[in-house]
């Protein structure tokens, strides 16, 4: 990865007041330009300094040639660039970790979201949340291929994590630095971040906010997606509910295969007397079949239970005296 910053133009900034607005762009060549004179415009309406991070997510057409344009002329402006296309989950994290921001936004970079609503979102992270999320009301998109299984999706995300968003998937979304740099994120994490934060107990709301038709190229995400977020999906709910509990976990995994191991050995017991031993053969397996998988995952269990309790004692022992004199 290869970063592009504009060093020997150094602008004097207050990092307390200071605002990041983090863009992922994958081909957007057309629509740059007009982006980033929006971005200029509504981020100049917010009174505070700002800084805008466009990551470049191994396009393959002059996305990189038009933002060192922009980088040339304007201090503001930092360029992250990745060698490939990573997708977006890593280009959000990367501008992440740049940003010097105590709020960071993120953004699409295809014009659908309204650069006028950043201010909305900053505003409402100073009311105190930590985590603002954007929802697209009235959204331009196509209905069965985008629209529909978003709803489904934010349905289930909504009843599996208890954060009760409208739009999970809107990457219009405003957070307190100090969180958002706290979440290691992979795959198509960043929908689920307002659901991430909630394990540190964050307060997370939702605004409002514009939508527009794409008016340049196509859209990247189609609905060969469903299937990396459905498992996405599972893993945000361990997360979020079995992560320090890990035991409990596995042993709700490991009780049906319990319950049919052991039925069945009975059952086999049973039959012992009064049949030939070729009749219990199968139950017999199957029994030892379930109770071997029901064992593993309750040794899973434990290991895991032991692996938390390991790291809270380390970090105990090496974070407690700091926060004391602290």
């Amino acid at each position: 990865m290869n970063r592009q910053e504009g060093g020997q133009k150094h602008i004097s900034m207050n990092h307390a007041d200071l605002i990041s607005v983090v863009i992922p762009i994958f081909d957007e060549e057309e629509s740059l330009e007009l982006l980033y004179q929006k971005l200029r415009v509504a981020c100049d309406q917010l009174g505070r300094p700002y800084e805008l991070i466009f990551v470049d997510d191994g396009s393959q057409d002059r996305s990189f040639i038009t933002l060192k344009k922009l980088w040339s002329q304007d201090p503001r402006l930092k360029v992250i660039r990745f060698r490939k296309n990573y997708g977006q989950t890593a280009a959000m994290t990367a501008g992440f970790d740049y940003a010097k921001g105590q709020i960071i936004v993120s953004m699409d970079g295809d014009l659908q979201n309204d650069p006028d609503d950043i201010l909305k979102l900053v505003t409402k992270v100073e009311e105190g949340f930590d985590v603002v999320s954007g929802w697209r009301m009235s959204r331009k998109d196509k209905y069965w291929t985008r629209r529909f299984p978003s709803q489904i999706a934010n349905w289930i995300i909504s009843r599996l994590t208890r954060v009760k968003l409208h739009d999970s998937g809107c990457s219009l979304k405003a957070y307190q630095g100090a969180v958002i740099k706290s979440l290691s994120l992979y795959g198509e994490m960043h929908r689920f971040i307002p659901a991430l934060t909630r394990v540190v107990g964050t307060r997370v709301g939702e605004v409002s906010v514009q939508h527009h038709s794409r008016q340049f190229g196509k859209s990247k995400y189609g609905i060969g997606r469903i299937w990396r977020v459905a498992l996405d999906i599972i893993i945000v709910k361990m997360i979020t509910d079995f992560s320090s509990r890990p035991l409990r976990w596995f042993g709700l995994l490991s009780i049906p295969g319990f319950v049919l191991g052991f039925g069945l050995l009975f059952l086999a017991f049973g039959m012992l007397s009064d049949s030939r031993l070729e009749s219990i053969l199968v139950p017999s397996i199957v029994s030892f079949l379930s109770l071997f998988v029901s064992g593993h995952f309750l040794t899973m269990g434990i290991v895991g239970e032991l692996s938390v309790k390991t790291s809270d004692f380390i970090r105990k022992k090496l974070f407690l005296p700091l926060g004391k004199y602290l």
